[in-house]
């Protein structure tokens, strides 16, 4: 039987309220993340956590899991958006993390994406919003993006929303792949190679706190760029999706300053090949009593996942909510 296949046979059988044999047949689910250094990884691990109720587990009622009968969701270590959205468009990832911007533009095959569109991306909710963050060796500081013309430039991996970005962003300022010694890195590699003085900066759009620059703040020691409200617009006006944010003093040991970046909103995407009912399941169990405790004891980001604003930009961004989503937002007085 295709993964397809048991998916639908599944989700069919909870709206039927069908055999239990048919019910707890396992139905794996892959949600594509980002690297383990990142916030990806450890945000897709709690809603996979969250909307899974595996066969012969507990009712949610007497303390078990309270996701989706029978489901088995895996958080997949990947190289983020890029990788999420084309696997999920191949059928490869029943569901991927990406950042707004991205998905706008793959589902639209547009810009990086021009004549390739992905027609199949469906968005499940909003997630939180993405800084970017811009890190620099410990007291070292730079004016603008343009004084990083001929230095070593983490641009974070290929198959990431922040490359995609990022290179959009710089060229404003007249840099580009040939005037910087640029490296393709995850966000950890990024870190080790800074602190042993192989990079002069690197860039990573993600969720504060991000786990590889604490452990860089708290050894080798960093600094955070902090840019200027008339750079702020100029990235708005090159990737409209990055809007004004700020990281707040504090979060990495040693930035004691308030740092005002761009920030983008990462969603979780899925397949329009996707049953209706198991999406509409598994959007129910996100939105839990359960999952709202895993959310909010996990990763710092995690209070930020709320369904207030599980809507937030969707509707101008222009890709379509996965049907199973849309009724459950219904239902839920979010959507008319």
């Amino acid at each position: 039987m295709t993964l397809l296949k048991k998916i639908t046979g599944a989700a069919l059988a909870l709206s039927l309220g069908a055999g239990t044999a048919l019910a707890q047949e396992p139905t794996f689910f892959r949600i594509g993340t980002g690297s383990a250094g990142g916030t990806y990884f450890p945000i897709g691990g709690t809603i996979a956590n969250g909307i899974s109720a595996p066969p012969g587990s507990r009712p949610c009622d007497e303390g078990g899991q309270c996701g989706v009968p029978g489901l088995i969701a895996i958080a997949q270590s990947t190289t983020a958006s890029v990788f999420n959205n084309t696997a999920v468009q191949n059928g490869e990832l029943e569901a991927g993390m990406a950042a707004a911007d991205v998905t706008r533009s793959m589902y639209m095959g547009s810009g990086k994406f021009d004549g390739k569109p992905h027609e199949k991306l469906r968005i499940v909710a909003n997630l939180y919003p993405e800084d970017l963050h811009l890190v620099l060796p410990e007291g070292e500081s730079i004016d603008s993006l343009a004084d990083l013309e001929g230095k070593r430039v983490g641009i974070a991996q290929a198959g990431s929303g922040t490359q995609v970005a990022v290179l959009q962003m710089l060229e404003k300022w007249g840099i580009t792949r040939d005037n910087i010694d640029e490296a393709e890195l995850n966000n950890s590699q990024s870190a080790e190679r800074l602190a042993d003085g192989q990079l002069d900066a690197y860039f990573y759009a993600a969720g504060w706190p991000v786990s590889a620059m604490v452990q860089l703040a708290t050894t080798k020691g960093m600094e955070l760029h902090s840019f200027s409200d008339e750079d702020l617009a100029i990235i708005n006006e090159a990737v409209p999706a990055y809007i004004p944010s700020t990281i707040p003093a504090g979060v990495y040991e040693g930035i004691d300053y308030e740092v005002k970046t761009p920030a983008v909103s990462a969603l979780l995407n899925v397949s329009s090949d996707l049953d209706e009912e198991l999406v509409y399941g598994i959007t129910k169990a996100m939105w839990n009593d359960n999952t709202r405790n895993l959310l909010d004891n996990g990763h710092a980001k995690g209070k930020q996942i709320t369904l207030e604003t599980a809507l937030d930009g969707i509707m101008s961004l222009g890709v379509p909510l996965h049907p199973g989503a849309e009724k459950f937002y219904k239902e839920a007085g979010l959507l008319e």
